[in-house]
């Protein structure tokens, strides 16, 4: 750990960014071991003590120490939330069905999607329950037909999973490129090996899991195309 903390301060000096690195940079503990904050040797750059943090957000993400998302979830149900109100005056304001399922796709269901596909299987799930219930509030606001529902957020995830796999699969020259390896049979996936839940419910196992499936399903191996 101590080696990638130099390594990584080295690469700031490289970049001229250290006076930023040492101001900015929070220390987020993840480890499969208990350990309490006692424990835990400080980390010090050039003579600045790192602060450590229970969760940090990065790029719009809510990281916790701990590995799970609830932080992540509780700021995604209360952006969600607050823009519900105005799907309720769009309708109150008797606009077009079409209009409002617009609005909901764009200021919405954009929220509730966001790196859908790091968070999404990983959250428990009364997390994903609570975050469907969005989705049903808003259906029930537009007042949308039996016959042509909003999407669910599963249904959400497994054509964004697909499509980012398909976008994977065409550059051999992105990292996760190697997590990709076909059977003898040159149809299906080798499974991602995970021994822990964690694992299995990360990007790269559900990704192959959907290939093979779609593949089963008759939609083409090497490339599945999802609109959506």
């Amino acid at each position: 750990m101590r080696k990638k903390h130099r390594s990584l301060l080295a690469l700031c000096r490289l970049l001229f960014v250290e006076s930023i690195f040492i101001i900015v940079v929070l220390h987020i503990c993840w480890s499969t071991q208990k350990y309490t904050k006692t424990d835990i040797q400080p980390l010090v750059i050039n003579g600045n003590e790192v602060k450590i943090t229970s969760n940090f957000r990065f790029l719009g993400v809510h990281l916790d120490d701990d590995l799970s998302w609830s932080t992540n979830t509780s700021a995604i149900l209360k952006k969600a939330h607050q823009r519900l109100y105005f799907l309720r005056v769009l309708r109150k304001n008797n606009l077009s069905r079409e209009l409002m399922v617009s609005f909901y796709r764009c200021s919405i269901e954009s929220v509730l999607t966001y790196c859908t596909g790091v968070w999404f299987w990983s959250c428990t799930a009364a997390e994903r329950k609570s975050l469907q219930r969005v989705v049903d509030t808003a259906q029930e606001i537009i007042r949308c037909p039996p016959d042509t529902p909003l999407p669910s957020l599963e249904e959400l995830y497994s054509s964004r999973c697909l499509r980012k796999a398909n976008s994977i699969l065409k550059d051999p020259t992105h990292p996760g490129h190697r997590h990709f390896k076909l059977l003898p049979s040159g149809k299906r996936y080798s499974i991602y090996p995970a021994s822990t839940n964690r694992p299995k419910n990360s990007y790269y196992p559900k990704a192959i899991k959907a290939l093979n499936s779609a593949a089963g399903n008759g939609r083409g191996s090497r490339q599945c195309t999802i609109h959506g």
